[in-house]
């Protein structure tokens, strides 16, 4: 069950009743089509993706409107093959609160080059766990188990589980799919590769990392900087010691995509042998970025 220690920040929004876990924003850039009636259709992919995301049960809990899950997907079409076909990519991204403060850590930033799907106005959006309808529903649809598997992870170890297996389900419905994203011989940064990391017990390592970075470490930084320092400095070893057998795992990727700059900042201040070794492993693992360098700065 998802514990959310979370209260102290949410009573203005606080409600008494039950809600659906996502609440997505769908963002369309259609800039790049060449249709007389691309507004229309990008206004009803917007709303008809979101209440998708927004409306369904994903899983079996109980949340109320303050838990509700915040997440962003950003879709940017590139071409219009014929009517009804597209070929774009995603940005996904999700939040959650930390604890004890009005700031939220970004737990997700993933880009999917592969995005392509049909789509024609007002049609209806319909999926099921059990078979693969279409391709816009199964990303979609992948992208809601992912968040939550993440933010499930976030508030206890390995709690994602249940939504990994969900993942899963999708993944193995659309081996059928022409669509590209979805096997093994593809990208690796795709959707299977994806899965498939945080699906392999030999990375499972980086998913036990979410809870002690995450609910041990920023839920307490309020209270003990220093040693949420130190915990998120040993999440760093930890995440070295795997990269130097996974080195391009679309996990550690993406971990530095969501965490750069919060990185940065929590070492920024502490210890100095602390914010030396972080700084190590940081542009170690992470050479292209030049925010590790406010670490040393002082």
């Amino acid at each position: 069950m998802r514990n959310y220690l979370i209260l102290s920040i949410s009573l203005l929004i606080v409600g008494n009743s039950l809600a659906q876990e996502l609440n997505c924003k769908v963002t369309i850039n259609v800039d790049q089509i060449q249709s007389s009636d691309k507004q229309s259709v990008k206004n009803d992919m917007e709303r008809s993706f979101a209440a998708f995301l927004n409306s369904r049960k994903w899983t079996n809990d109980n949340f109320k409107v303050y838990e509700k899950i915040n997440c962003t997907i950003f879709i940017n079409i590139s071409q219009m093959p014929s009517i009804g076909n597209f070929v774009a990519n995603a940005q996904i991204t999700a939040a959650r609160p930390v604890y004890n403060s009005n700031y939220e850590t970004v737990l997700f930033n993933f880009a999917d080059r592969e995005f392509e799907f049909e789509y024609i106005e007002s049609q209806p959006m319909e999926y099921n766990d059990n078979a693969y309808i279409n391709n816009l529903t199964s990303m979609l649809a992948f992208y809601a188990y992912t968040i939550l598997a993440l933010d499930y992870d976030s508030f206890s170890e390995l709690g994602g589980n249940p939504f990994v297996q969900k993942m899963l389900l999708v993944v193995n419905n659309a081996q059928g799919s022409t669509h590209p994203g979805w096997v093994a011989l593809g990208s690796t940064r795709s959707r299977f590769a994806l899965l498939d990391h945080m699906n392999n017990a030999q990375l499972v390592d980086l998913r036990k990392n979410s809870y002690k970075y995450h609910r041990l470490a920023l839920d307490a930084f309020d209270k003990n900087p220093d040693q949420s320092r130190e915990i998120v400095l040993d999440v760093l070893r930890t995440v070295k010691k795997v990269w130097t057998t996974y080195t391009t795992s679309i996990l550690i990727v993406t971990f530095f995509d969501a965490k750069a700059n919060e990185l940065a900042n929590i070492f920024t201040d502490g210890n100095l042998n602390v914010k030396r070794e972080a700084y190590d492993i940081l542009t170690a693992l992470d050479p292209k970025r030049s925010v590790y360098q406010k670490i040393i700065a002082n």
